[in-house]
């Protein structure tokens, strides 16, 4: 049996090598974008110096041919679903037994005027980094439009060059959206300590075309002009998959699958960022374009096809980040608009660079969520944590058993209690400080 999956991410790599270990069939991996498999969050890295681009391929080049997962450079064009054939571009055909999509994902447009010009890209593909690259030479000024995650990652490679940097976000702080307001602030504050140029409540209008062609302003909403040399689109990401909005395949916003990742069409699959599930599990969305959710896929899909059918279940929401300086972590259900029966016990640092939030049901006293700012909280005992219903206050009272900071790192726990006591009129104690020992028994069951 040929088993082809287009797309050489995260998702489409883990399916291969997960098939690899399961069967023996044939497997073909397509991409049009690089030769061999990167880490994607990765990329910033190879711009600001820290990293070579070998450096971000997890697996050596010999290291297909070894395992007998076979490569191809192309861009396929159309598939015809019904003979099980890919037509390239460059004129050739492949046919597959089997396919596994893993298409990806692109930046937004929203059709403003000028999107299209020169200087003007967004941060996802290798080709991204290489077009930043090479606009990035006497340039004066960078304008950053969208906030998130890939907005804060432009700005800092940027900025690690010392090329000046306007950011135009239309919240009223930084990803609200999906930080609760104390956090936003905290990153928004981040952001202009380090001399960046944050524009919020403030819309994209217009790009300036120079008159060859090229990018050389923004117009904002209120009229303003920046002039700058390159525009970073960064107002989130969709599934590539407009190219297959006409055929048999069954399509969304992403392509629809079940909860064993299949398509409406026999033998077709879709994972990772392109893929959208009919059925969400509780608490998680139906397209998630997150990297551990992509490895996720590609793991459970080679499990179906190689005979094992296992269900898609991505667990308890989790994800991490950084800001700058700032590390970020969050676990279960933690956003800017929470629900009126949610209640949270908040902990700043004085630096105003770290903090620990933990929200809970107010009508059940469990915990729901868990928001890290700075602080690293071990995973496993948040999930279990999560998974088990824990309430409020046992959690709180053995809050030491999450810490997961370097050793002699200070520890916040204590302050989290007191600050948890101090809006209820409680008197709890901290039980249980940091400690590796005591978390593996608490995972074992045996505290």
């Amino acid at each position: 049996m040929h088993i082809a999956i287009l797309g050489n991410g995260i998702s489409g790599i883990t399916a291969a090598r997960f098939l690899r270990k399961l069967t023996d069939h044939q497997i073909t991996v397509i991409s049009a974008e690089t030769d061999h498999f990167f880490s994607r969050t990765a990329l910033m890295y190879v711009y600001m110096g820290h990293m070579r681009y070998e450096d971000i391929k997890p697996y050596e080049d010999w290291f297909w041919e070894k395992n007998r997962i076979d490569l191809k450079r192309g861009y396929v064009e159309q598939i015809d679903f019904e003979q099980k054939q890919l037509h390239f571009r460059e004129g050739d055909q492949l046919g597959y037994d089997k396919l596994i999509l893993a298409l990806g994902s692109t930046p937004n447009k929203f059709g403003w005027p000028g999107q299209d010009l020169q200087g003007v890209r967004g941060l996802y593909s290798y080709q991204d980094l290489e077009y930043m690259e090479a606009h990035s030479e006497g340039l004066k000024r960078a304008v950053i439009v969208g906030g998130g995650l890939i907005g804060i990652e432009m700005a800092e490679m940027f900025h690690s060059r010392h090329i000046p940097v306007t950011f135009l976000v239309r919240e009223s702080a930084y990803w609200n959206a999906v930080l609760p307001r104390e956090e936003s602030e905290m990153v928004t504050r981040h952001i202009r300590e380090h001399g960046l140029d944050l524009r919020l409540s403030t819309e994209l209008k217009e790009i300036v075309d120079d008159g060859e062609g090229r990018a050389c302003a923004v117009i904002t909403g209120a009229g303003e002009r920046i002039d700058c040399g390159y525009v970073g689109l960064t107002a989130g990401v969709h599934p590539s998959i407009s190219w297959l909005k006409e055929t048999a395949l069954e399509t969304d916003k992403g392509i629809l699958v079940d909860d064993y990742l299949q398509t409406n069409l026999p033998d077709v699959y879709a994972i990772g960022d392109c893929a959208q599930i009919r059925h969400p599990k509780p608490g998680r969305r139906p397209i998630e374009a997150v990297w551990y959710t992509g490895r996720m896929m590609g793991e459970t899909v080679a499990h179906t096809i190689s005979g094992r059918p296992t269900e898609y279940d991505p667990g308890i929401w989790f994800n991490s980040a950084k800001f700058m300086d700032i590390e970020y972590q969050v676990y279960g259900d933690v956003s800017g608009r929470m629900p009126d029966h949610y209640a949270s016990v908040y902990w700043e640092h004085a630096d105003g660079r770290k903090s620990i939030r933990i929200v809970y049901d107010q009508n059940t006293q469990e915990v729901v969520g868990f928001n890290l700012m700075g602080v690293r909280y071990r995973h496993e005992v948040c999930e279990r944590w999560l998974a088990q219903k824990a309430s409020v206050e046992a959690v709180l009272q053995h809050l030491g058993l999450a810490n997961f900071d370097p050793e002699f790192y200070q520890q916040f726990e204590r302050e989290v209690v007191a600050q948890y006591n101090q809006q209820t009129g409680r008197h709890l104690k901290l039980r249980q400080k940091r400690g590796l020992s005591r978390a593996l028994a608490f995972l074992r069951g045996r505290a």
